[in-house]
């Protein structure tokens, strides 16, 4: 890996001493209480269970590898060499400054170089990632290195258009705002007209 590439596979050190579901859900109440509702009434009696059976959800990405969800790749290809590519990958993630949503799509294209891979495995490669705490601009580059390092293609690109909620329930709350971040790895990065076509099949989605 050079040195701008992110890491796909993180050290996770701190999960050796990861809290007990008991602990979790006594964290919540607390954050009941902090904020000034009684977690012993009816309505919040169940609440700090189902938060954290929520986050098991939400969070789900540590526990997957996206390198596995990538190796089994096929060669069958009849010598197709064009471009690759899912669009509009629904994408929920939360962000790691406020634990908000992130919710937008996400675009994925590869450019094959004599393997390709199930295009459901795409799709979930962008839930693998998504599914942690993150900041959009690591997320779009956590995609791209992850295609790029286990299927070698000859190019990648990854384009996110999310809106965030840390800026649009709280803050300056601003709505109808998005972020549109993007990543080009070789050939999607040196050939324009491939660049080109790529970005113009993401308008609209």
């Amino acid at each position: 890996m050079n040195a701008t590439t992110v890491s796909i596979r993180p050290d996770r050190p701190w999960s050796e001493d990861r809290p007990s579901r008991t602990e979790a859900e006594s964290a919540v109440r607390t954050l009941i209480r902090w904020a000034g509702d009684d977690p012993a009434r009816e309505g919040l009696i169940d609440t700090p269970s189902r938060v954290v059976r929520s986050y098991e959800e939400f969070f789900a990405g540590y526990e997957a590898d996206p390198v596995d969800i990538l190796a089994r790749t096929f060669e069958e290809t009849d010598g197709y060499d064009e471009m690759v590519m899912l669009r509009g990958i629904r994408l929920e993630s939360h962000c790691e400054h406020h634990m908000v949503p992130i919710l937008g799509v996400a675009h994925v294209a590869y450019l094959p170089d004599r393997r390709v891979v199930g295009i459901s495995k795409l799709a979930r490669v962008v839930e693998a990632f998504s599914r942690r705490l993150q900041i959009q601009e690591k997320l779009t580059a956590q995609i791209a290195n992850a295609i790029e390092e286990v299927l070698q293609p000859k190019g990648v690109a990854v384009v996110i258009d999310a809106q965030h909620q840390c800026m649009t329930t709280r803050g300056v709350h601003k709505t109808g705002v998005s972020m549109v971040t993007s990543r080009m790895i070789g050939a999607f990065r040196t050939d324009q007209a491939l660049r080109r076509e790529f970005l113009s099949l993401t308008n609209g989605h």
